[in-house]
């Protein structure tokens, strides 16, 4: 520059300026559009704030996670919307450097290149917003009977395609506008260069078809809704009140979002006809409709999501609320009362932790090994009650022996002669390495426990004999022809002549 005061203070032999100023170089004054847009920078700023806020609040998760559901699904809308802020920020704060250059460069590029990418994250928004309340309202829907709906259905199959659907026109758009030469676009520095150079390329066939692409995306957002409405939601009868219906039941957002919406992408297809409504216009544009249908609808948008997130309660935390609720609906129905307040207070409070109530439950039963342990514990106390009994017995202030009278009963009774009082002999663990004779024995203590009056199995007798005491001979193990019928025949009929009648007791003594 040569102007003063930026004139070279000397220029050399070769051709070096000494103190110079370049041309391209903020060193004018700040304008009406960096002033304008830095109050808009300052009013993403504060939204990034309170879009983080209501992230923690609506990404906290008090219900385990579950597969149909992801977690991340109810967090992409403030993600977009942090995007969103991001590149706002960045391209208004660029804009500065738009007025202040002596001669366009470099930052009006960077200030259009993140409006494009603001818008994109503008259409993302709002479609995850519609996507998720369908999502949540399937929740809601699922939540008393999971296998009502299907995932594999003509329903979920179009939900699972239509996220895909929405993002490849997204991306189309992206790929449409971003990846191009933007070195036109700096041309505008008197007004023959802007008509010859930057016009032409502001106004070429890929930004006109990004901006119908655009048109798509909306169009697929409106159809997530009406889907939503449709499946869960009560459904009307005729045409008219199903319109009044679908108006009725459509969030009040949506109702305020979508007009917005459309309005953000039609000022996009318009700066794609007119330059001198664009934002890519630095000399002559309508600032007016640059901020207005530019960057006001997209404000407007992460305002009322901010509000709207403050109102609704956390989505975990009201699916609890339904689920009470049902669950008391559930108890009027069969009649159970719920406890007072004063319950928990006397009798204490118990977890509600599963971890807790199965740890409970089994302090209760007993854990380990559960035959042997509960036997040996009762064999245990039955030995030392029997002890107790016997010290009281034969305590102090009583001498000489007790002599009870025997129960009367009848003399050839069977069941008489094989009652007693005694308790069972007390337990004894079996210390050796067969585990069919632990068995055996836990079986016959178990036994001894629950009838303690009756007498040993045979095969529990003589399978502790010794083979001295087997007999020896074959005489004494097969008696004669003559004895062996006669006690056949005394088996078979039932009857003895000298002893009391046989008894069967099982299929094995027959």
């Amino acid at each position: 520059m040569t102007d003063l005061p930026y004139t070279p203070g000397a220029v050399l032999n070769n051709g070096t300026f000494i103190n110079a100023t370049s041309c391209y170089t903020p060193i004018d004054a700040i304008g009406t559009r960096s002033g304008i847009g830095i109050g808009f920078a300052v009013a993403y700023g504060l939204c990034l704030v309170l879009i983080l806020v209501n992230l923690a609040r609506h990404g906290k998760l008090y219900l385990p996670a579950e597969k149909r559901f992801y977690p991340i699904g109810r967090r992409w809308q403030w993600y977009w919307g942090c995007f969103i802020c991001a590149t706002a920020l960045i391209g208004l704060f660029f804009g500065v450097d738009v007025d202040r250059y002596y001669i366009l460069e470099l930052p009006i590029v960077i200030n259009v290149f993140f409006w494009f990418l603001m818008q994109m994250g503008t259409m993302a928004l709002v479609w995850e917003a519609v996507r998720h309340w369908g999502s949540w309202r399937e929740r809601q829907f699922i939540d008393p009977n999971p296998f009502v709906l299907h995932q594999t259905d003509k329903r979920g199959m179009f939900e699972f395609w239509l996220p895909l659907w929405f993002y490849f026109w997204l991306w189309m758009n992206f790929f449409m506008i971003i990846p191009r030469n933007w070195e036109p676009i700096e041309l505008q520095r008197s007004p023959q260069q802007t008509i010859e150079q930057a016009e032409p390329a502001a106004t070429d066939a890929r930004f006109k078809a990004g901006g119908f692409m655009l048109v798509i995306c909306w169009a697929t957002i409106f159809v997530s809704l009406w889907h939503s409405i449709r499946h869960y939601e009560p459904r009307n009868q005729g045409w008219f009140d199903r319109a009044v219906g679908f108006v009725g039941y459509m969030p009040f957002r949506f109702v305020l979002e979508l007009p917005l919406l459309l309005a953000l992408v039609g000022y996009q297809i318009l700066c794609s006809f007119r330059f001198r409504l664009s934002p890519l216009d630095v000399e002559d544009t309508n600032l007016i409709a640059m901020y207005v249908g530019g960057y006001t609808p997209t404000l407007l948008i992460l305002i009322i999501q901010i509000i709207d997130g403050f109102i609704r309660p956390n989505e975990d935390r009201d699916l609890i609320r339904q689920r009470r609720e049902r669950g008391d609906e559930v108890n009027r129905d069969l009649g159970i009362a719920r406890k007072p307040a004063w319950w928990r207070r006397i009798n204490g409070v118990q977890s509600d932790n599963m971890a807790d109530i199965v740890r409970r439950n089994v302090q209760e039963v007993g854990g380990g090994r559960p035959t042997a342990r509960q036997v040996e514990r009762l064999a245990e106390m039955r030995a030392a009650q029997q002890n107790n009994d016997e010290d009281l017995e034969a305590g102090p202030g009583r001498s000489g022996n007790i002599i009870e009278m025997n129960e009367m009963r009848r003399a050839n009774s069977v069941a008489s002669s094989r009652t007693t009082n005694n308790p069972p002999p007390p337990y004894t663990p079996y210390g050796g390495k067969s585990d069919q004779r632990k068995n055996d024995r836990v079986v016959q203590a178990v036994a001894g426990l629950l009838f303690p009056n009756s007498d040993p199995s045979p095969a529990a007798e003589a399978r502790g004999r010794t083979p001295t005491e087997e007999p020896s001979t074959e005489t004494s193990q097969r008696p004669g022809t003559s004895e062996r019928s006669r006690s056949t025949a005394s088996a078979i009929s039932g009857t003895s002549v000298s002893g009391p009648p046989q008894q069967v007791r099982s299929m094995l003594d027959i």
